[in-house]
């Protein structure tokens, strides 16, 4: 039996295999649809289709209280309102996920943060789409003094409530809370809280290598 203190870490490798055709049937505003034949290592070959995504950012907004920002949204793909954590796209090129973060923070919530981490990063739907997320731990909040933004469509009108986390985490292992930023984030603060700390997390431009910037 192998001893389970000597057993090599098990990390995610970054690995690309040989494309032979690609086509995108479908572009879209903000993302398309791409079809690659992929050289698959005994010699055969696939096609795959997938989401070719910018990528997104989210914010666990956490107050004094332990509590977490949270906003409440309809998502018409899955015909739900989200209790959800401040978030958008990636879709200004080359920008700083760290930025596109705070911009998120004060679109979405009117709050700014005085202290960043980051909290975790994701493929979303490794097998359906290339989407990465990145979630940051904003602390020391405060309300901006800016004018507000001006929200539009499924923004208009949001709900934005205080959720304490061990809620939160009840609420996600109970099957009522199903937003992907949130409950990653949920969980890897928890976990954080309950390891080394969040004086141990990654600092706010760790880099990441799913969407180098």
């Amino acid at each position: 039996m192998n001893d389970p203190g000597t057993r090599a870490r098990i990390v995610d490798t970054a690995e690309a295999w040989p494309v032979a055709e690609s086509e995108t049937p479908f572009k879209g505003r903000v993302w398309s649809m791409r079809s690659d034949v992929v050289e698959m290592p005994d010699g055969s070959s696939a096609r795959r289709d997938y989401l070719d995504h910018p990528g997104a950012v989210g914010v666990v907004a956490l107050d004094e209280h332990g509590r977490l920002l949270v906003l409440r949204q309809y998502r018409h793909p899955v015909r739900h309102k989200l209790w959800e954590i401040p978030a958008g796209l990636l879709d200004v090129p080359g920008e700083n996920p760290l930025h596109a973060a705070e911009r998120e923070l004060f679109e979405e919530a009117h709050h700014e943060a005085a202290t960043w981490n980051v909290l975790v990063d994701v493929f979303t739907t490794p097998g359906s789409s290339d989407e990465a997320i990145r979630v940051f731990l904003a602390r020391g909040l405060s309300e901006s003094r800016a004018e507000r933004f001006a929200a539009e469509h499924e923004e208009v009108g949001m709900e934005l409530s205080w959720l304490p986390l061990d809620e939160a985490i009840a609420g996600i292992l109970a099957g009522e809370l199903h937003n992907p930023m949130l409950v990653s984030g949920a969980l890897a603060l928890s976990a954080a809280l309950a390891g080394d700390g969040l004086d141990a997390l990654r600092a706010a431009d760790a880099p990441w290598p799913a969407r180098p910037f």
